[in-house]
This record gives C-alpha cells, structure tokens and sequence, in this order.
C-alpha cells in the first residue's frame, strides 16, 4: 500500500456497545495492524467503558475518551475523537461506526484514495454499492433522505448523510470544529458541506452497508427530522 508510512487513527463513537467493541477492534487490526483506535464513548450504560478500558490496558493501539457527565452528542463524540486524533500525530482520519455496519475490509481501500484526496466516502447509494438487511421502510427513508439533502442543501453528492468516512489531516483541521451545531445525520451533512464549500478532493467509493447484528439502533425520528431542517440552513448559507 502507497500509504503504509501514514499515522492513521480510526475514530469510533459507541453508545451502549457492549456486544460490538472488542470484535470490530479484532477485525479493524485484522485488516490494518498499525493503525490507532480511538474509542468516544458518549455515557453508555451497558457497560462499554469496562470493556473499552480493558482493551486499552491489553492494546497500546486503543485509546479511549469517555463523555460521561456530558450531555450526550454524536457530533461531539466525533469531535472529541477528531481533536484526540491531531493531538496523536494522525495524517490520515476514519470515521466509522462499532456496529459493523461499515466493514473494515474497506479501510485499505479508503486509505489508498487518500493519497489523492482530501475526503474519502464510502457511499451505499453510487454503483457497486448498496444496502444489506434494512426493512423497505428504512430503505425508502435513507435513500429519500440523501436525495433531498441534494436538492434543499445542493450537496452533489450519492450518500450525504455516509457515516464511513475518511479525511485528510490537514482538510479536516481547516473545518472550524468548535462551529459545528448539528447532530447525528445532520452532523455527517454538516461536515460534508463544509467539505464541499472549501473546495475539497472529495471521492465516494462503493460499500456494502450492513445492518448492525448486535445492539439497539440509535436511529431516531428526532434525529431524522434534525438533519431534514438542518438542509434548509445550509440552503440559505450556500
């Protein structure tokens, strides 16, 4: 691999996953043992801290960020996550979620595109990829979501609201972080625009979107419903 010198860092935002964070680490260094994790755990109650600090004690690779006390926040799990990266040196920045719904088997891939550009989506909706294990309601509501999202917000982009998502270093720092509102869905538009707004290199590749097998969906109408009214600003900042 071209970038087998970089300092990757995958950031992971967990809520109550306790069934799925030790297995998605195995598998993440299965794939690419010299990369760092970086666990952000916003308050969970099943017991994911426990299991998160003993991977830590077991892995220099695994760091792990606890919100608990904070108000609970997707975006600032991944902002958190985002900013412990910088501070580790990180060239190269992933965003994925710890249910398996985003494979690892994509990191490599997403790397290697890397070298050319500055934002590297894996996206469910260009061809190639798609969408496993979701009932025709959900499919209907993601699919429908990520085309009004290019309508209202003028995102030309197949998947605004991908979740898998790697960054550059030095693009990601030029996003004002401490400026992002959003949550959730909103939170993977919100970054997105700003990408596009600065001119980022910006790739989708094709991946095979999973349902989680283990653990509660976080998915909420709140958050549905967040992200639809969050286009309409970025409508009119545009």
């Amino acid at each position: 691999m071209a970038n087998d010198s970089k300092n990757i860092t995958i950031v992971i935002p967990t809520y109550n996953e306790t069934e799925n964070i030790a297995s998605i680490s195995r598998e993440i260094f299965q794939c690419l043992p010299a990369v760092k994790i970086i666990f952000v755990d916003d308050d969970s109650q099943d017991g994911t801290e426990k299991i998160a600090n003993s991977l830590v004690r077991a892995d220099s690779r695994v760091k792990f960020i606890s919100r608990k006390g904070k108000i609970r926040s997707f975006s600032q799990s991944y902002i958190e996550g985002f900013k412990a990266a910088f501070a580790d040196g990180a060239d190269y920045i992933i965003q994925m979620d710890a249910d398996f719904s985003h494979n690892p088997k994509y990191l490599p891939q997403i790397i290697e595109n890397l070298g050319n550009y500055d934002i590297v989506i894996g996206s469910r909706y260009i061809k190639g990829g798609k969408v496993e294990n979701w009932s025709l309601i959900r499919r209907l509501i993601s699919r429908g979501g990520s085309v009004y999202t290019q309508i209202i917000a003028g995102l030309p982009l197949s998947d605004p609201t991908a979740g898998f998502v790697g960054w550059k270093r030095e693009s990601l720092q030029k996003i004002n972080l401490d400026e992002i509102r959003s949550n959730g869905y909103g939170f993977q538009i919100e970054m997105k625009f700003n990408a596009y707004k600065n001119n980022f290199k910006i790739k989708e590749i094709p991946i095979t979107f999973t349902d989680r097998k283990h653990g509660a969906s976080k998915m909420r109408k709140r958050i549905i419903l967040e992200a639809a009214l969050f286009c309409w600003k970025l409508r009119l900042i545009k």
